[in-house]
């Protein structure tokens, strides 16, 4: 394999000739404004993911919501989010990528403020169910932007603070939420977690038109049958994750997974068939069939799972063992902010060095910190170090910063511009399911095995997971393609 294969060189005086479809002539390249624009309403997206987790005692207490309510609070907003990014992916190379990117920016908006002013339980579920759906319908129009209209180190650029954007989003989220609870703004308690999200989207919105608009060169055809078993698939595979640990894994429940692997044999033989016909899938066979995205994904989703598995678990071991409060627990995870931040900064000089060792560097910094944190917690039990903790977590938000970015830019590199909304949502999509999926697996571990050995203990084996999964990542990371 040679080192530019599956990735766009960086330089060289051909970058700028490379062709762009689906482009405005007045619109190639992108402004500073005009990124900021795309990652705010990606990081109103992502924020809202986890802000609402620290606010649902006060919402319980306002709006008189049971548990399965609740769950759905959080949960709702994660399915309707997950099941719609392909779709909004597709729509957005057909219909104008700026064009879903502002519509679904104004439906998020005005959904967040719904939840906002919602006067039951049953409302804020319905209006957090809609507000995942138009998150659905901006998100993937952001990657495929940036795939359409830029190229070499203005590209790195632009991905590499699209992935520090969705690492800090979830981490900001929960700081974010502990502090705007616990500040109580202008009386409004749990309310404020939604409401923050109004100014700034319509902000976002009056600064839109800086935004190219692109699109794919040709309409793309609807697959309603693609369309069907994709969406059936999802919907099984997402109820198995998000009410699992609810139901206690009941029989039934697992069957649902026998249903989404026959769903999804029969996507792969539909969406082959239309192609070879020369119609136009859902899911291109041909967009998943490229090595970068092939091998990419392949390390993204332990990746994203390990990530998702951390927060999650650390939630509860802060909170419930720690004895920190919603607040103290946001803000123990500075640490990864900030490494993670002043990491990326240097990320493009440390990637022109490395090349593609640059993701095995990030895995083996996440397993440093990893079992530093696992010592830590095993020899100062039930008061460790909160210092070495600070340190454990600046080392596991360092090596996601060196991995998140980098995975992001080399999944997309070879997909053409044409199909960038695509590509984009099948990266996203992947990346939320294992998240979540990784936050259910390393959840029902711990609470498993709190039942039958020492806290200690079951804290210790979930972070020996997070470093099985970084290992994973590491021996996938020797197969990736040079980034230089």
């Amino acid at each position: 394999m040679t080192k530019r294969e599956g990735l766009p060189p960086l330089t060289g005086p051909n970058a700028a000739q490379e062709p762009r479809a689906g482009i405005e002539p007045a619109a190639a390249g992108l402004s500073g404004i005009a990124l900021v624009v795309v990652l705010t309403g990606y990081a109103l997206s992502i924020v809202d993911a986890s802000i609402v987790n620290v606010a649902l005692s006060s919402i319980s207490g306002d709006l008189h919501g049971g548990p399965a309510a609740l769950e759905l609070v959080v949960s709702g907003y994660g399915l309707t989010y997950a099941l719609g990014l392909v779709l909004g992916g597709r729509l957005g190379d057909a219909f104008g990528r700026r064009r879903l990117y502002a519509g679904g920016l104004a439906a998020f908006t005005v959904t967040s403020a719904l939840c906002g002013l919602a006067p039951t339980i049953e409302f804020l579920v319905t209006a957090r169910l809609l507000q995942g759906a138009a998150a659905a319908m901006l998100v993937p129009q952001v990657l495929a932007t940036i795939q359409a209209v830029t190229q070499g180190q203005a590209r790195a650029r632009a991905i590499g603070m699209y992935g520090a954007t969705a690492a800090l989003g979830m981490v900001v989220g929960q700081i974010l939420g502990g502090l705007l609870v616990s500040l109580d703004v202008a009386g409004m308690g749990w309310r404020s977690v939604f409401a923050i999200n109004v100014p700034i989207g319509v902000a976002a919105l009056l600064a839109v038109r800086r935004v190219p608009a692109t699109r794919a060169d040709a309409r793309p055809a609807f697959d309603p049958v693609g369309t069907g078993l994709f969406g059936v698939t999802m919907v099984c595979v997402l109820a198995v994750v998000v009410a699992g640990p609810d139901l206690g894994w009941p029989l039934w429940l697992w069957s649902l997974l026998a249903v989404a692997a026959v769903a999804a044999l029969a996507l792969v033989r539909t969406e082959r068939g239309l192609e070879a016909r020369g119609g136009s899938p859902l899911l291109s066979p041909s967009v998943l069939s490229h090595p970068g995205m092939r091998r990419g994904l392949a390390a993204m989703v332990p990746f994203s799972a390990g990530f998702g598995a951390f927060l999650f678990v650390y939630a509860l071991v802060a909170q419930g063992h720690f004895g920190l409060d919603g607040l103290a627990s946001g803000g123990v995870l500075v640490p990864f902010a900030a490494a993670f931040f002043v990491v990326t900064l240097f990320t493009p000089r440390i990637a022109a060095a490395l090349g593609g060792r640059i993701v095995t560097l990030g895995a083996l910094v996440q397993c440093a910190g990893l079992l530093l944190l696992a010592l830590v917690i095993r020899l100062g039990w039930p008061h460790p170090s909160l210092a070495l903790v600070l340190v454990g977590i600046g080392f596991f938000g360092a090596g996601a910063a060196l991995t998140g970015p980098t995975l992001f830019r080399m999944i997309l590199a070879d997909v053409p511009p044409a199909q960038a909304g695509m590509g984009s949502g099948v990266l996203v999509t992947s990346q939320q399911m294992a998240t979540a999926l990784g936050a259910t697996v390393g959840g029902t571990l711990y609470v498993s095995l709190s039942g039958w050995l020492s806290t200690v203990s079951a804290a210790v084996l979930v972070v020996a997971l997070l470093v099985c999964f970084a290992v994973t990542v590491l021996v996938i990371s020797l197969k990736l393609p040079d980034p230089r």
